[in-house]
């Protein structure tokens, strides 16, 4: 009996320690926290102690992230204007000459009842001669003419943007008696959408290119911090560290990395658009269109920031799973 009661006795006075031995032991959020901000800056700390060989790391790193984001964030901007001179695109129709402005007028008046058509200005013959006489600088030579060259036009603002009813809008107008000819501004506009998708594809491609690089490059990088660091991982492999903790400060090095090529990608494609903006502008206002390119977009840092930030992580995370393994305490 008495037996019984020191031995229940025992285990009361253990149990205290197990659990102080088991709080010790499980890891809790706030020293995981602790330990990864610990190596996150020790990380950024020894790229700062060796400034010229991180500035020129970071200065690829941002070269190959800002090529093909500066060339498809400027056809991305560039692609508002299809969007605008699509709103504001218009049908152009040229009457017969032996039409007159009554017979102009009656076919003004049938096709402002169709559903696909928002607005219509019938151009009379007088007025097309006044305007050619006005901005051509061959007044004099109208003169010597017997009488007015020009025919009625009808300037017809489509209702809607739709390709497929603005093709039945010109099939219905070319196949009038009174047309003579047709003037169709979507056709030019469809080949500029074209050659916008041509590039943003290709800017897609020269991405796709540039990201493997930088996986190169980072990769490269943390391979040779790895092999100058052998010794020290090989001590720390004999004391019972584990791969994990091995990886750790290596990764975080591919991050810091990544995020600072894209910040240098962004401040890159920022200067660029910024000296390309007034040239566009001007080119833009030559058309009647107030479109200006944007630089320093926010969504531009957040997406070349991520990207940054999940190669270097993803080269950094190659390196290490590559040459971490064949590295053995001797």
């Amino acid at each position: 009996m008495v037996a019984t009661r020191k031995a229940a006795a025992s285990r009361k006075r253990k149990r205290p320690a197990n659990r102080l031995l088991t709080r010790r032991v499980l890891p809790r959020p706030g020293i995981w926290l602790s330990r990864h901000a610990q190596v996150a800056l020790s990380t950024l700390g020894e790229l700062a102690r060796k400034p010229l060989g991180s500035l020129m790391t970071i200065l690829v790193l941002g070269i190959a992230l800002a090529l093909p984001a500066g060339m498809l964030l400027t056809l991305l901007q560039v692609e508002r204007i299809g969007g605008e001179w699509q709103q504001t695109a218009s049908v152009t129709a040229f009457l017969q000459l032996d039409a007159n402005d009554e017979t102009a007028r009656t076919l003004v008046a049938s096709l402002e009842e169709r559903s696909d058509v928002a607005a219509i200005q019938l151009v009379t013959r007088e007025d097309a001669l006044a305007e050619f006489r006005r901005y051509s600088g061959f007044g004099e030579a109208l003169d010597a003419l017997d009488g007015n060259p020009l025919p009625p036009v009808l300037l017809i603002q489509p209702r809607s943007a739709d390709p497929a009813q603005l093709d039945t809008l010109v099939s219905t107008l070319e196949a009038m008696p009174e047309t003579d000819l047709v003037q169709y501004d979507q056709k030019w506009l469809q080949r500029f959408r074209a050659i916008t998708a041509i590039g943003q594809r290709a800017a897609m491609v020269l991405g796709v290119s540039l990201a493997l690089a930088v996986l190169l490059i980072v990769g490269n990088t943390i391979r040779l911090e790895i092999l100058n660091r052998q010794p020290e991982i090989e001590i720390s492999k004999l004391v019972g560290a584990t791969n994990a903790f091995i990886r750790r400060p290596f990764l975080y090095r591919g991050v810091w990395y990544g995020l600072a090529g894209g910040l240098a990608a962004w401040v890159l494609v920022g200067l660029a658009l910024s000296a390309l903006s007034a040239p566009v502008a001007d080119l833009a206002g030559l058309y009647g269109s107030g479109f200006r390119l944007s630089a320093w977009h926010p969504l531009a840092f957040l997406g070349l920031a991520g990207s940054g930030i999940a190669l270097g992580l993803g080269g950094a995370w190659v390196a290490v799973g590559r040459h971490l393994h064949a590295i053995s305490p001797s």
